[in-house]
């Protein structure tokens, strides 16, 4: 006994060495690494303790209080959930506390880059402090995930359009004969794209003899919109590219086809049903890296675009004749504008928790039709349609807003 608690005190001595090790290398560059490595390992968490926590749940007598003791998959939501909260609360108190920070003569400009020991800890107790609150709380932030979850959504969507606007436009703005080739040949790869996809959703999510009417539906407007995108586009009035369009139909192909791969796997019409009893580790360990890496980026490029750069106060005429004081050289540092807004790039993960959360439970309180499988289910189908329905909504309306209103700017 004295020797297991001897090895355990060694043990817990080196843990602490080496997280004391890995946040004193975390520098002011890679803080935002840091805070997407701590989000993935949150949702590497949630998905392991929905794996494994179910019968330790089952057994704490404020969360099971039930007359008849509910599902193991209720108890597997459960435990997301109330990782997802912790993490939720953690990045929308450091949102809040970063709300008006400007330059990083702002003492809380230092608390967004440094502390990295003290902001672990307080995660780790976030977290942990949730498997003690009440049921109906849990069920409230259910219930309000969903709404966070369909702002992440649109918040990339508006990222998307944001980024193939920007796309074209320097291209266009080199005005040579080589950069208007290459907008046509991506342009026309989109499109090919485009097509080749939707004939392989046809093939896979319409098979003959089934009756796949919402399958048909969903893959044909998505079709429809891709013509769509390309006239209004092209439209004398809109004066716009083809690229924008073409990448945005290819987008939403990819989109429809997310929902399609989400169909529970015993409905007749997805042709992913095949292998619903026989999904490996190898399967879902994929399935969630995928998830984690997209939900990161996401988040990353969303902060990074809310970016608040201001020029600076005199034009940079040479390097100064002497070398200034190193006092004042901080000073100067410090008085520079933060390249990012804080406050947003925290809101950012808080909404990403939500929506990760919805991936990880089937986007419903019961993920019994899932099974074991990630981003699986009905819900997950009609929002991945509705989102990209909202994308060409999107898109369509930032091509016709400048006619409809010439007086303001788009």
């Amino acid at each position: 006994m004295w020797a297991a608690s001897c090895l355990a005190s060694c043990c817990a001595a080196c843990a602490c060495d080496a997280c004391r090790t890995v946040v004193s290398g975390i520098s002011r560059r890679s803080a935002r690494i840091a805070y997407c490595g701590l989000f993935a390992f949150s949702l590497v968490v949630a998905w392991i303790l929905r794996e494994v926590a179910a019968p330790l749940m089952e057994s704490i007598p404020w969360i099971n209080h039930f007359n008849q003791t509910p599902s193991r998959e209720w108890f597997e939501t459960d435990a997301v959930l109330r990782v997802s909260l912790g993490n939720f609360l953690f990045f929308t108190i450091l949102a809040v506390l970063m709300v008006g920070v400007k330059t990083q003569r702002d003492p809380r400009d230092s608390m967004h880059h440094g502390g990295w020991m003290i902001k672990i800890i307080c995660w780790f107790v976030l977290v942990i402090f949730m498997f003690f609150v009440p049921n109906e709380i849990i069920s409230f932030y259910e219930t309000i995930s969903k709404f966070g979850s369909g702002m992440f959504l649109l918040v990339q969507v508006m990222l998307l359009l944001d980024f193939v606007h920007g796309w074209n436009d320097k291209w266009v703005g080199f005005d040579e004969q080589f950069w208007y080739i290459a907008l046509f040949v991506v342009s026309l790869v989109c499109y090919l794209g485009t097509f080749a996809f939707s004939g392989v959703l046809f093939h896979f999510f319409t098979p003959s003899g089934q009756d796949c009417g919402i399958n048909v539906f969903f893959i044909t407007m998505t079709l429809i919109l891709a013509f769509v995108f390309a006239i209004v586009a092209l439209h004398p009035a809109v004066n716009g590219s083809v690229l924008p369009a073409s990448v945005i139909s290819l987008y939403c192909t990819y989109l429809c086809y997310s929902a399609l791969a989400s169909e529970p796997r015993d409905y007749e019409c997805n042709g992913l049903h095949k292998h619903s009893k026989a999904v490996s580790t190898g399967t879902l360990t994929l399935g969630l890296l995928t998830t984690v890496l997209s939900v990161v980026y996401s988040a990353v490029r969303a902060g990074s675009s809310a970016a608040v750069l201001s020029p600076p106060s005199s034009p940079r005429a040479g390097k100064p004749l002497l070398p200034l004081d190193a006092r004042e050289e901080e000073e100067k540092e410090k008085a520079k504008p933060v390249t990012y807004s804080y406050a947003f790039f925290h809101l950012i993960f808080s909404l990403a928790s939500m929506y990760s959360a919805m991936l990880l439970t089937g986007w419903s309180t019961s993920v019994g039709e899932s099974g074991k499988l990630v981003d699986v289910g009905w819900p997950s189908v009609w929002v991945r349609i509705v989102t990209s329905w909202a994308t060409a909504l999107l898109y369509l309306w930032s091509l016709v807003a400048p006619i409809l209103f010439p007086e303001r700017e788009f």
